[in-house]
């Protein structure tokens, strides 16, 4: 969506933080892990601004 209204860094670097926040096994019931949707947001977060 980000690279659709022409943010392609936006995108990139949201991108990048769900790939880090997914290896580090932060993952959702859905996914197989335990993680609460609040925590994967947290992670998001965390990976954006670190």
């Amino acid at each position: 969506m980000l690279k659709h209204f022409g943010l392609p860094d936006a995108a990139a670097r949201l991108h990048k933080a769900i790939e880090a926040t997914t290896a580090a096994g932060i993952l959702t019931r859905d996914l197989g892990g335990t993680a609460t949707t609040e925590d994967v947001t947290k992670a998001l977060i965390a990976a954006l601004n670190g």
